[in-house]
C-alpha cells in the first residue's frame, strides 16, 4: 500500500506529480497544500479528480473536511489538530476514507472504537516536507509501536510517513506496518514513474 503525499516543487506541478505516480501503479493520493488559500486548492483538486477518477485511484484531502464534501472527493486525512476525525465522519458520511496523523502508539491507541480508517505513523527519519516535526521514530520504534497497538486489540492499518526511501521498504515493512506514504523520495528521482514502480514492487515482495 503506497500513498503519495504531493509537494511543492520546481519541477513539476501537482497536477504533473499525480500524473508521474498515477502512470507509476500508484493508487492513492494525498492532496496537501498546507500554505495554500483555499481557491488554489479547490483548483487543484478538480484537476486531480478526474485524473484519479480515470486511474481508478483514491484522492484524499489533507485538513479541508468542508472543500472534500463539497467535491466528493474520496476522504480526508486530518493532523493532530485539525478537525477531531469523528466531526469529520458527521460531515463526509459512512463511505468516506477518513485518515489520522499519529506519533506514538498512546496516540494510535486513542482512536480505538472511532471510525478512522488508518494511521500515518512519523516520522520515520527528518523530512523537509513538514514544518513542526515530531520525534523521530526509526525502525525500531515503529516495531515496538505496532507490538503495543496490536497487543491493545487496535486493528487501524498503520502507514510509515516520513522521509523514506525505495531502500528503507523491506526493514520498515518488516516492523507490521501496512503501507508507506513517500513525497520527497519519489519526486527528487530521475524518472519518478519508474521509481514509483518499484516502490511499489518492493511493497509486494
Amino acid at each position: 500500500m503506497l500513498q503519495y503525499i504531493t509537494h511543492p516543487s520546481e519541477k513539476y506541478s501537482i497536477p504533473e506529480q499525480a500524473q508521474m505516480v498515477l502512470e507509476g501503479g500508484c493508487r492513492w493520493i494525498q492532496l496537501r497544500m498546507k500554505e495554500s488559500p483555499i481557491e488554489e486548492i479547490r483548483s487543484v483538486a478538480m484537476e486531480l479528480i478526474p485524473l484519479c477518477k480515470e486511474h481508478e485511484a483514491f484522492l484524499v484531502l489533507d485538513d479541508h473536511v468542508e472543500l472534500t464534501n463539497e467535491l466528493h472527493i474520496h476522504g480526508v486525512h486530518l493532523g493532530q489538530h485539525d478537525m477531531p476525525p469523528m466531526e469529520a465522519r458527521e460531515i463526509l458520511g459512512p463511505e468516506a476514507i477518513i485518515g489520522v496523523t499519529a506519533n506514538t502508539a498512546d496516540q494510535i491507541i486513542k482512536f480505538l472504537g472511532m471510525d478512522v480508517d488508518y494511521v500515518g505513523l512519523g516520522p520515520m527519519r527528518y523530512t523537509t516536507t513538514k514544518a513542526n516535526l515530531s520525534p523521530v521514530i526509526g525502525i525500531d520504534g515503529y516495531r515496538a509501536i505496532v507490538d503495543k497497538v496490536r497487543g491493545a486489540g487496535v486493528e487501524l492499518p498503520i502507514v510509515a510517513i516520513g522521509g523514506i526511501t525505495l531502500e528503507d521498504i523491506p526493514a520498515i515493512m518488516a516492523t507490521g506496518v501496512n503501507g508507506v506514504a513517500m513525497s520527497g523520495a519519489i519526486l527528487n528521482a530521475d524518472d519518478p514513474v519508474e521509481y514509483t514502480m518499484r516502490v511499489l514492487d518492493a511493497l509486494n515482495n
